[in-house]
């Protein structure tokens, strides 16, 4: 047996091997120790190899799923073999072979996968040529059977930069690569497989995708010339049929993704919008917590899907938003949701009937979900009068016929309420099948057999106390006593004689026997057969019904946009072609729904009007103002309603956030460090189609430094990247420039000192602050009030020697003269204009002279330093 299992292990060496060992299954060696640690299981030993004791674990083989759950979720893969020879017939081990492989990107078992969210399988290559280099990318959801394919090319630096982003949108469950790979070694979003550099070959993924999509071409899906990506996705597809032992016959879609396609979100405008997951690492709250009213699975996944890849084609959504209009108007999202509360994750489903793994309850429930689409559609009927024949939801309604053929099969084999299992029996309906009708009722009506036999066979004979029994050892008898010998019929057969009494067997009775004695295991071996013939008869409908999932996801999505958009008055947004972003009264979709009383405020960008600088006091509502204004952008296209009175938005290309402040240890990164990358990010990527939110940049280094680089970085967005721009800052001396650049405006967040506290008003008012109230803000965050004294002293002191501040030196600059050195005194003296001044300055009393004095002799001094 052991050698058996090593052979297994032999050719899944770094995958954890459950061996089937009647009700168990077993881990050996190194894997039991692993798993005892992950699982916290018992680890035990049996036997020894070489002297040394073979050590064990175990799990019970009705709960493995939920072990696979736990070693899934840590990054672990696993291989299942089962036994597929008879216990019977085997004169050694019995048979056992890998039936299942599991590992995180390859997940389609429900009780393993997130409910909300794809677990994608990516495979990704590169191909250089000099200087040039060229990423591919291919990644498969298979639990719903989206293949994609995305192809990029440039300097390695900005290659390997463009990648993260798209592994950051893509938040794959496991990656695979070349074994030869050196270039992705930094990647710790997931787990990472290394596979045979030959799997990425160009010519083979090629084959394999027209192989997969029974197609000739690849022309239809605008895939052709795709090198690189070709070879991911033959390594792709490869490695998945392996894990499914199988072929993928749900993939037969294909897309191919460009860079211009979406707005573009880097990790840092993910993190910062808290789009799917708040800063901390938490699922709420966010605006994907906010937004998700939906009624089933599908829906919630697509929805995620969409506010992380919102389209800049702006007509996709119009689309979105004529559906919700309509949706609205007619108020249909009531009756609709009730109806999509009733269905199942149709898509999931599909994906398992596919790989002939649905299980009895899977199949119940897509046909009672079936059911439910005439009703949706009859909800929809009123909404469509709104929206013309050719619009969105015209579609999605003819995209829910229902598939008569397969509802019908599905009614006519299983049972209402099957059992779980397909072992366990009471999976097929009766009437479904005649054969198995007739084991069932062997079976289950022995008893009533038996007793009807008796009374037949009593009235026949005419023996009185004839009885029809059954023993394990003999089987079923008739019984009669030696006194009725005399009245036996002749068709009776002697099986056993005992002192007072004869019994036989007829061959009525011994046909029964024949049946019933193994009728059950005939049952269960029927059962099983016509359940695999069901899978197999439903493959020809995964296509529509994988249509029909994708409608009701939209439909879904669109009946709880809607919905939250009629619960907390939002307004349908503008698209224009226009360069520009007006928002009257706008307000933080989040937010607004934390706090009693949000205060609205207005937004607006156009042609001449780029950059706003924005000043205010620390929890005056800065941050909040900024990102609520990139939300409403991001909603707009998303196809959603917006928080706001109105708003006219035109076209966006990326949105780019430089906000908070926090190192990366790991990564051997500063704060500032952090901060510089991400502004180096945005000022090489940002154009004048980008939103771009800046808060407090320069903030982690010196006074001077930080000024210095806010103000360059201001001037650049400004003059270079010409992006629409909110600048929030603490440097009052960026509030001029305006002055110098007529397309920067000053706002700032209003508040009010009363005594020695502060009343934060957060409405946004043109012109910038008068003061950032730090030391008022302290006090409210519980600074003991000695502190605050020192600190308003200190401050006094600063602000009165403003004007001799003391200039920051710089370590590397060449040392300047000393104005008492002789060296440099001999330079003063000869300058007839230096003495001229000096001399004007020695006969300036200051203390008596009044302000308009001393104004006129400030521009005398000014025309005598330029004379």
């Amino acid at each position: 047996m052991m050698q058996q299992y090593l052979r297994i292990k032999a050719d899944y060496p770094t995958m954890l091997v459950f061996y089937r060992m009647g009700d168990f299954y077993e881990l050996f060696f190194d894997d039991a120790e692993k798993a005892s640690r992950v699982l916290g299981i018992t680890l035990t030993a049996r036997g020894t190899q070489n002297g040394v004791p073979i050590k064990m674990a175990g799990v019970p083989f009705h709960s493995l799923d939920g072990y696979l759950a736990k070693l899934v979720k840590v990054g672990e893969s696993c291989a299942i073999a089962e036994q597929i020879g008879d216990p019977a017939l085997a004169k050694g081990p019995v048979e056992r072979k890998v039936v299942r492989v599991v590992t995180p990107g390859t997940l389609t078992d429900s009780d393993l996968l997130p409910e909300k969210s794809e677990r994608p399988l990516l495979a990704m290559t590169m191909m250089n040529n000099r200087k040039h280099v060229t990423c591919g990318l291919a990644w498969l959801s298979l639990a719903s059977g989206a293949l994609r394919l995305m192809e990029f090319s440039g300097d390695q630096r900005s290659v390997n930069v463009r990648l993260m982003q798209e592994l950051e949108r893509i938040a794959p469950a496991e990656i695979l690569r070349g074994d030869d790979a050196d270039m992705f070694d930094d990647i710790s979003i997931c787990h990472v497989n290394n596979v045979p550099a030959w799997h990425f070959d160009v010519v083979h993924g090629h084959k394999a995708l027209l192989d997969q999509l029974a197609v000739a071409t690849l022309t239809g899906f605008g895939a052709e010339g795709l090198g690189a990506a070709f070879g991911a996705a033959g390594a792709l597809l490869r490695y998945a049929q392996s894990t499914q032992g199988r072929g993928l016959q749900h993939v037969k879609s294909l897309s191919c993704e460009t860079e211009n396609e979406y707005i573009g979100l880097d990790a840092a405008t993910r993190r910062n919008l808290e789009l799917t997951e708040t800063i901390r690492g938490q699922e709420s709250p966010t605006l994907f917590s906010l937004l998700d009213h939906c009624r089933t699975a599908m829906g919630s996944r697509l929805l995620r899907h969409w506010l992380h890849h919102a389209k800049r084609d702006q007509s996709v959504a119009r689309a979105r938003h004529d559906a919700i209009a309509a949706l609205m108007q007619h108020d249909t999202t009531g009756s609709l949701a009730y109806h999509l509360a009733q269905v199942p994750d149709i898509e999931r489903i599909t994906t398992r009937v596919a790989l002939l793994s649905a299980r009895p309850r899977d199949l119940s429930a897509l046909r009672d979900g079936l059911q439910q689409l005439p009703k949706l559609q009859h909800a929809m009927q009123r909404a469509l009068s709104h929206d013309n024949a050719q619009g969105l939801l015209a579609k999605l309604h003819h995209g829910l016929n229902e598939p008569e053929e397969c509802v019908s099969l599905l009614v006519r084999a299983i049972m209402p309420e099957p059992a779980t299992m397909v072992r366990d029996g009471g999976v097929i309906a009766r009437g479904y099948d005649a054969e198995l009708d007739e084991l069932r009722g062997l079976s289950e009506n022995a008893g009533q057999f038996l007793v009807d036999l008796e009374t037949r066979e009593r009235e026949r004979t005419g023996i009185a106390n004839l009885r029809v029994e059954y023993n394990r050892v003999h089987g079923f008898y008739i019984e009669v006593t030696n006194g009725q010998a005399d009245k036996v019929p002749e068709d009776y057969r002697r099986r056993q004689t005992l002192k007072n009494c004869e019994r036989y067997i007829t061959p009525e009775l011994k046909a029964f026997e024949d049946k019933a004695l193994s009728a059950q295991d005939r049952a269960l071996a029927r059962e099983k057969m016509l359940y695999d013939e069901l899978l197999a008869a439903l493959a020809p409908f995964i296509g529509p019904l994988q249509a029909i999932a994708q409608a009701l996801a939209q439909v879904d999505t669109l009946c709880a946009l809607a919905e939250h958009a009629l619960r907390n008055n939002w307004c349908a947004p503008n698209l224009v072609a226009e360069p520009c972003i007006n928002i009257v009264e706008g307000r933080h979709p989040v937010v607004e729904n934390q706090i009693e009383r949000f205060i609205a405020n207005d937004c607006k960008f156009m042609a001449d009007r780029r950059l706003l600088l924005i000043t205010g006091p620390n929890m005056g509502g800065k941050s909040t103002f900024m990102r609520q204004v990139a939300l409403i952008t991001l909603l707009a296209y998303v196809g959603s309603y917006v928080p706001a009175a109105s708003a006219t938005i035109g076209p966006i290309d990326r949105v780019f956030t430089r906000i908070g402040a926090t190192d990366d240890l790991a990564g051997g990164r500063s704060t500032f460090m952090v901060e510089m990358t991400e502004a180096a990010t945005i000022m090489n990527g940002a154009t004048e189609h980008s939103l771009v939110l800046m808060d407090e940049i320069g903030r982690g280094t010196s006074t001077f430094d930080g000024l210095a680089l806010a103000w360059a970085i201001a001037r650049h967005l400004i003059e270079s990247s010409r992006s629409f721009t909110l600048f929030a800052t603490h440097y009052f001396e960026l509030t001029q420039l305006p002055e110098a650049h007529p397309t920067a405006a000053n706002v700032h967040l209003s508040a009010v000192e009363h005594k020695d506290s502060i009343v934060f008003l957060h409405a946004v008012q043109n012109g910038p602050a008068s003061q950032s109230y730090g030391l008022q803000v302290a006090q409210l965050a519980g600074v003991p009030q000695p502190v605050i004294k020192a600190a308003r002293k200190h401050l006094a002191r600063l602000e009165a020697q403003a004007l001799d501040a003391t200039p920051q030196l710089d370590l590397f600059a060449a040392p300047v003269a000393d104005a008492n050195d002789d060296e440099a005194a001999p330079v003063a003296a000869a300058d007839p204009r230096a003495k001229e001044l000096l001399a004007a300055l020695d006969d300036i009393d200051p203390d008596a002279m009044t302000p308009r004095e001393a104004l006129d002799r400030l521009y005398q001094l000014k025309r005598l330093a330029q004379a």
